[in-house]
């Protein structure tokens, strides 16, 4: 898998945004990814050092409208913690 096809898009929520000032970034991954394919795939992607990675697997939630009853779609997430000589990322440095 290349280093895009594991990243899809960056998890953008409170506690997400609380994170960042201790380099503690969250992802959506594919679902088939590892934690050293992800932990490759930051650091070609954003040229910085990764410290550990955790994953989780999100089940989706039941959703209505109307009458029908549906469910979301279940997906990998992934917290990856960049060492403290590292760079921050800047894509996120420009949001908070």
């Amino acid at each position: 898998m290349l280093a895009q096809d594991i990243i899809i898009k960056p998890i953008l929520t409170e506690k997400s945004y609380a994170d960042i000032a201790n380099k503690k970034y969250y992802f959506k991954v594919a679902k088939k990814a590892t934690k050293t394919q992800i932990k490759k795939a930051v650091e070609n992607i954003f040229k910085v050092k990764v410290q550990s990675v955790n994953t989780m697997n999100v089940y989706g939630k039941i959703k209505r409208q109307g009458r029908t009853e549906g469910l979301t779609g279940n997906y990998k997430k992934a917290i990856v913690q960049l060492s403290s000589d590292s760079k921050s990322i800047e894509f996120f440095d420009s949001l908070s």
